[in-house]
């Protein structure tokens, strides 16, 4: 039976190539020297538990599948990033979706084929408004709120400015477009400002 030094080589090695680190990039995340990793992964010494732990963060994985055999090569789990920006994308690809089927339903049906566009004007602020939603309960990095918050303000500008040209008389956007600046003014300052808990 291996020892527990080989063991944990043998995992931090695979874990490490998975992830795409080199022994300097591990070494920085951990603030220890690109040696001490080095020494760890050819079963010269052990990492303590605080740095065991640590790794099993980065690498998204349980303490005791880090210092554990396993007879497959180990698979860290989806990283919870990479979790959210693929839940992200399918929430945008699934507003479009929608959108899509709203179209050919319209399309479809006599004397709305004309308004069926009206759903593809509609997509964009319905994505705005899941992923400000999302990035503000998963308390996202505050340019990711900004952007979708500032994709809200423009898309319901686009879509009144839309109805505007197509059933009213009045052609003055522009008054709509100085409005929507002010609030992207507004957006921009209010997420500069505000503090994060």
């Amino acid at each position: 039976m291996e020892d527990l030094k080989t063991i944990i080589a043998k995992n931090l090695v695979t874990l490490r190539n998975i992830a795409g680190l080199t022994q300097l990039q591990l070494a920085e995340k951990l603030n220890y020297s690109d040696k001490a990793v080095s020494k760890w992964e050819r079963a010269e010494a052990i990492p303590d538990l605080r740095v065991l732990i640590q790794m099993s963060k980065i690498y998204n994985v349980s303490l005791d599948e880090l210092v554990s055999a396993h007879e497959k090569p180990i698979k860290p789990r989806m990283n919870i990033k990479k979790k959210r920006f693929f839940i992200a994308v399918l929430s945008v690809v699934l507003a479009f979706f929608v959108a899509t089927a709203l179209f050919v339903t319209l399309y479809y049906i006599p004397g709305y084929e004309g308004y069926a566009a009206i759903a593809f004007i509609l997509a964009p602020l319905a994505a705005s408004i899941i992923l400000t939603v999302l990035f503000c309960v998963w308390h996202s990095p505050k340019l990711f709120i900004t952007i979708s918050s500032s994709g809200i303000v423009w898309s319901a500008v686009f879509i009144v400015n839309m109805f505007l040209y197509y059933f009213a008389t009045t052609q003055k956007v522009y008054l709509l477009y100085s409005a929507a600046a002010v609030f992207q003014v507004l957006i921009v300052l209010w997420f500069a400002f505000k503090k994060v808990k």
